[in-house]
């Protein structure tokens, strides 16, 4: 099993916009969000911390149906590409019922640790099977190239989870940039009402 600080240590070894690396650092992300929402105590620390890890893991696992399944794809082979893209999908719903819940209730502890299982496997599959065989496929200027491609859907990428576009690559194409806009206007609406 690795670890938030194996996976910073990786991306290390490679340029910082690779897209591996990209990847690794964010799977290392991850981990610290879901350890930061157990920790957090109360519901406004809970319910922020939850947020951040909810749009991150949004924008993650979408650029990565739009970006890296298709070289996974050939790389790894598509019966790879495609286990990792129902992953994504079945995640992508259980996001959505998190999402929904309260997070201070029971039901969201029970919940959200059966999830934190299921992404961690699902990064490690990704990691003991589709990165090397891109860091092997893929030539460095072609990686360099996918990192600067990944961080730009990620910027126009949903901050919230859309299961039905979710596991997709073609409905990501074709649905994310509208559901994105609409997520992050709700996310701007949310904290002038917060306020």
């Amino acid at each position: 099993m690795s670890s938030a600080r194996q996976e910073r240590a990786q991306a290390a070894k490679l340029p910082d916009d690779d897209v591996i690396a990209v990847l690794l650092r964010q799977h290392a992300l991850i981990r610290d969000l879901f350890a930061e929402v157990r920790d957090a105590r109360g519901g406004r620390p809970r319910q922020e911390a939850f947020d951040a890890l909810r749009a991150l893991l949004t924008v993650h696992e979408t650029a990565e149906e739009m970006i890296l399944r298709p070289v996974a794809t050939d790389t790894a082979g598509e019966a790879e590409a495609e286990a990792r893209n129902q992953e994504e999908k079945a995640a992508n719903q259980v996001l959505a019922e998190l999402e929904r819940m309260d997070v201070s209730g029971p039901e969201f502890d029970a919940l959200l640790r059966r999830f934190e299982k299921d992404v961690v496997a699902h990064a490690e599959h990704e990691e003991r099977e589709e990165f090397p065989a891109v860091l092997q496929e893929c030539p460095e200027t072609r990686r360099r190239r996918l990192g600067g491609q990944l961080r730009l859907v990620e910027k126009l990428a949903p901050t919230h989870p859309h299961p039905r576009t979710a596991g997709s690559p073609t409905a990501q194409w074709v649905v994310g940039p509208f559901a994105a806009m609409l997520d992050r206007t709700r996310d701007a609406l949310g904290r002038v009402t917060d306020r």
